[in-house]
């Protein structure tokens, strides 16, 4: 990517609302987040949004679940 493109869509990215940013990637991606539930884990997918979809057992079930809604599973760091 040309300095001019990143540049550029740089400017985009600040230029748009929180509510914008909020959708970005909302029908492309999802993450999981292991949570602690009845002294056990389990992992919630999440929409690109942040709104929790649904939990699951373990974590290989929620990324088959990611993959057959045609999604892509992101890490957060």
């Amino acid at each position: 990517m040309s300095d001019t493109n990143h540049a550029s869509n740089r400017q985009a990215l600040a230029a748009m609302s929180p509510q914008d940013l909020g959708t970005l990637g909302l029908n492309q991606v999802a993450f999981i987040k292991p949570v602690h539930e009845e002294g056990a884990e389990h992992y919630v997918v999440h929409a690109a949004d942040g709104m929790a979809v649904r939990l699951f057992p373990t974590r290989e079930l929620a990324e088959l679940a990611i993959r057959q809604s045609d999604l892509q599973a992101v890490s957060l760091h």
